[in-house]
């Protein structure tokens, strides 16, 4: 793939998931990199799955300064998802039994998607409809915006990959609540979709293919449950998008002490946005080449 000479297919911003700190994080480098004379949010594209799709939206809406004072008051606890029935595992657990269990990303997809409709009838609508109400008060957009962003997630009915965004028919909140909920189906409408880190993997970037530019922020530093074999790494997009011509750049946490495990304690996410701020007043003089 040549990459376009277009300023429209220029520079893109990926935001990898990476729970409740991994969006304070994003939210903080990029406070940091504004703070230290670089902002990076007029990305031609903006790249988002699970905690980087919230982080999209509110950047699409919201300076970084007010974004990241937001992130230093610690939100209220999530809703409780649905218990498994008998002995099923939860969380990390189940998923990496569902990835050890398969041959290929394929196969996880279809795995993971039968394990979440199984989900899906012992729920009932009213997990569904309170996350998206939650998601639809952490954003400060309600519709669409004209630039261009991408979503994604898992369609758990097909097994197959999704991306949304303005002209799929799906509304923005309903896009990002989608992305973000893990192994549990958002419904929308009659269909079902799960977490958009099992589309790929947390950050999608392949999804930049054809940008310039490409500034990859992972809040799991490119790091994976899956084998390596797979070659959906991010190490293994950022790879191919550097064959096909793209400048890339990818930022993680200098410490993996509030991401990982405690990912989702949503107490940390002050001093994980903290962190994400010192790294990216740090980062700014060097990046500014590459981004300008």
């Amino acid at each position: 793939m040549n990459v376009p000479s277009s300023s429209s297919h220029n520079r893109a911003l990926v935001l990898g998931g990476g729970g409740s700190t991994g969006n304070a994080w994003l939210i903080g480098v990029i406070a940091g990199l504004v703070d230290g004379g670089l902002d990076v949010t007029d990305a031609d594209l903006l790249v988002g799955t699970s905690a980087g799709a919230t982080a999209a939206v509110q950047l699409a809406g919201a300076r970084p300064a007010e974004l990241y004072a937001q992130t230093l008051t610690p939100v209220p606890p999530r809703p409780p998802r649905p218990a498994p029935a008998g002995d099923r595992p939860t969380g990390v657990q189940r998923v990496q039994a569902i990835i050890d269990a398969s041959t290929d990303l394929d196969d996880m997809r279809r795995r993971m998607s039968a394990s979440a409709l199984e989900l899906d009838a012992e729920s009932g609508d009213d997990w569904s409809d309170r996350w998206r109400s939650i998601v639809a008060a952490r954003l400060p957009l309600a519709a669409w915006p004209e630039r261009r962003i991408l979503i994604t997630a898992v369609d758990a009915r097909t097994a197959e990959p999704v991306v949304f965004d303005r002209d799929s028919g799906v509304g923005l909140a309903d896009a990002v609540a989608a992305s973000t909920s893990s192994a549990q189906p958002l419904r929308i409408g009659d269909g079902r979709y799960i977490d958009g880190g099992y589309r790929v993997n947390a950050e999608n970037a392949d999804l930049a293919a054809g940008y310039a530019r490409v500034l990859v922020l992972s809040p799991f530093g490119g790091r994976s449950l899956a084998p390596a074999a797979w070659g959906t790494h991010l190490s293994a997009q950022a790879d191919a998008l550097r064959a096909a011509g793209s400048r890339v750049e990818v930022v993680g946490p200098e410490s993996e002490a509030l991401h990982g495990e405690n990912a989702m304690d949503v107490s940390l996410r002050p001093a994980a946005a903290r962190a994400g701020h010192a790294q990216g007043v740090a980062l700014a003089p060097a990046l500014a080449p590459f981004w300008a």
